[in-house]
């Protein structure tokens, strides 16, 4: 059953090729990653994958419009899912948001559904409030 999901739009302080650039290289990504979790995650150019509790979980990237898109699919997931990341101009900054679609069953819809869009919602708040040099704010787990 196919379900899609739509983050937020919001505005990040940075201009589009040098926002969209930060998510071109996959390995760029790793640094990002809280220190304690950092051995668990590998990474290249178009793939990244990794393990949490037991669980491995590996993407690549399909697609990169320059300035715009990026698409990225699960590699040999359970599911399947695609991520697309979109950048727009906005003034001096900008738009950003992501979609989501993903192959889930009718029970893995009802549970996932709701923090699917609500992490989404904490990744767009967290890039904008990263960009305007505040610290983000994740109360929970995304």
């Amino acid at each position: 059953m196919a379900a899609h999901y739509e983050s937020k739009h919001g505005v990040v302080a940075l201009p589009q090729e040098q926002l969209y650039m930060s998510f071109t290289d996959l390995r760029m990504l790793v640094q990002n990653v809280p220190a304690e979790y950092r051995d668990s995650v590998e990474a290249d150019y178009d793939t990244i994958k990794a393990t949490v509790k037991g669980f491995t979980i590996a993407v690549k990237v399909v697609e990169r419009s320059p300035y715009s898109l990026i698409r990225i699919e699960d590699d040999d997931a359970p599911f399947h899912f695609s991520v697309s990341l979109h950048f727009e101009r906005e003034g001096s900054g900008t738009d950003f948001s992501i979609t989501v679609d993903a192959d889930l069953n009718l029970m893995m819809k009802a549970m996932l559904g709701g923090k699917i869009k609500d992490g989404l919602d904490k990744i767009v708040d967290g890039l904008v409030a990263v960009s305007n040099g505040k610290r983000p704010e994740f109360p929970g787990d995304i």
